[in-house]
C-alpha cells in the first residue's frame, strides 16, 4: 500500500479553477510509478463516483464524461516524483463533493473503487453559484 495524502481543494465560484495535489509516499519504498491512479468523488448524499483513472506511465487516461474538456490529471514520474495533479476548470456547483485520491497496483478497470488498496482522506471542493 501506498500512503496518499490530499490538498488543493477549497470553495471557489462557478466556472472557476483548482489544482488538486496528491502526494504518494510507500512504507515498502515501491517506486510511485508502479501504481495505477484514479481520482474519485463523493457528493452529499451520492455514491462514491471514478472521475478519472491514470495508468502507471500515465499515457492511458480515462474520464467520465460529465468530465471531459474541462478537467485534466497528469502525473511526475520521473525520478523521485511522487506527486499527481488534478486540474480543474469551468467549476459548475456539481462539481460539490470530497475528491480522493487513489492508488492500485494493478487496476484493470478504472471506475471499480475495489480494485484500489490505498485512498487518501479525501480533499473538499465547493463550488458556488
Amino acid at each position: 500500500q501506498v500512503t496518499l495524502v490530499e490538498s488543493g481543494g477549497g470553495l471557489v465560484q462557478a466556472g472557476g479553477s483548482r489544482r488538486l495535489v496528491c502526494v504518494a509516499s510507500s512504507p515498502t519504498h515501491k517506486p510511485y510509478n508502479s501504481y495505477d491512479m484514479g481520482w474519485f468523488r463523493q457528493a452529499p448524499g451520492k455514491e462514491r463516483e471514478i472521475v478519472v483513472g491514470c495508468s502507471k506511465t500515465g499515457h492511458s487516461t480515462s474520464y467520465i464524461d460529465d468530465v471531459k474538456g474541462r478537467f485534466a490529471i497528469s502525473r511526475d514520474n520521473t525520478a523521485n516524483a511522487n506527486t499527481i495533479y488534478f486540474q480543474l476548470a469551468r467549476l459548475k456547483p456539481e462539481d460539490t463533493a470530497v475528491y480522493y485520491c487513489a492508488a492500485g497496483r494493478d487496476v484493470s478497470h478504472f471506475a471499480a473503487p475495489e480494485e484500489y488498496d490505498s485512498w487518501g482522506q479525501g480533499t473538499q471542493v465547493t463550488v458556488s453559484t
